[in-house]
């Protein structure tokens, strides 16, 4: 039996047991993070150098892309280290970090996700009123809410997860810490005002979401009333890359959290866990560039002015 007070460290789950197969894991998150690294990276330079992208919806994505480099940042590096020198362990503070920053990024990516439904709702039901209704002060103040909303979401849930007696050893089940894994190593009676925070939030995350699912179904039919085949497709398109990124998040979350027990296994909570936690920062940028030509137009034009000035 220990106590909170006593442990200094943690273990993190292993992703093989061999030398060889960490080191092919090692690579393989490389891979991974320097992707997510350019693509991000080279999303928010590209808003941030052309005027023709100081629009709400680019302002937004270039909020969405600095989350993702956050969260994985949160995860991956340390995983990283861990596969290349062969260990599990993580000190109490940096899982400390882990499980609030992981949950700040998380959280707040969420709720500008639903800020990007709104911007997404009023440019095509409300066209009239979209500079009026998300000017540059709107925008900042819903992108400030989000990243807020975000910070104190992961202070409450790290605060109270972090001060519950733990009773049931130090290792994690888990490649990096998260709440759930870290409320199986606490008392069993102590972890009842967590639960009650936890079910607060999804009331709050299934509000957000109940808040996207309407925006879409207006946007649908509003599209759908669009004359003309090529202005439908507009529009679409305009949607479609948002759609796509929220349904990744949202499928791959609910599948790692309400998965049935009786499926679970600590091999499949890695790879689901890898699935939402790693694989959305890295495909975000390949979905929001594939079919948008004003930011590849942006894109072109950045690496031809780096090209430029290296000659």
């Amino acid at each position: 039996m220990s106590n909170s007070s006593s442990i200094t460290q943690f273990l993190l789950l292993a992703f093989a047991d061999t030398q060889e197969l960490q080191l092919l894991h090692f690579w393989l998150f490389l891979g991974i993070y320097l992707a997510a690294l350019l693509g991000n990276g080279l999303i928010i330079t590209a808003i941030a150098c052309d005027h023709r992208l100081h629009t709400p919806m680019y302002f937004f994505l270039l909020n969405l892309s600095l989350l993702d480099l956050g969260s994985i940042s949160t995860t991956v590096p340390k995983a990283m280290a861990n596969s290349l020198w062969d260990t599990r362990d993580i000190s109490y503070a940096g899982c400390a970090a882990q499980l609030f920053l992981f949950v700040f990024f998380i959280s707040a990516e969420y709720f500008l996700l639903t800020v990007m439904a709104y911007d997404r709702y009023v440019a095509i039901c409300n066209p009239l009123h979209y500079g009026t209704l998300l000017g540059s002060r709107a925008c900042v103040h819903m992108a400030a809410g989000a990243w807020a909303s975000g910070f104190l979401t992961a202070l409450l849930h790290t605060a109270n997860t972090l001060s519950l007696p733990l009773c049931h050893g130090n290792a994690v089940d888990q490649f990096f810490c998260e709440i759930p894994q870290i409320l199986k190593l606490s008392c069993s009676h102590s972890y009842l005002s967590e639960i009650g925070l936890i079910a607060v939030s999804v009331c709050l995350l299934f509000g957000c979401f109940v808040f996207i699912v309407v925006s879409y179904v207006e946007i649908f039919r509003a599209v759908l009333r669009i004359p003309s085949e090529q202005g439908r497709h507009k529009a679409f398109s305009t949607c479609l890359p948002h759609l796509a990124v929220v349904s990744l998040f949202v499928s791959t979350g609910i599948f790692a959290y309400l998965k049935p027990p009786s499926i679970s296994s600590p091999s499949l909570d890695l790879v689901v866990a890898v699935l939402y936690a790693v694989v959305p920062p890295a495909v975000n940028p390949l979905i929001y560039s594939m079919r948008n030509q004003e930011l590849k137009d942006a894109l072109r034009k950045l690496a031809q002015w780096t090209l430029f000035h290296r000659q």
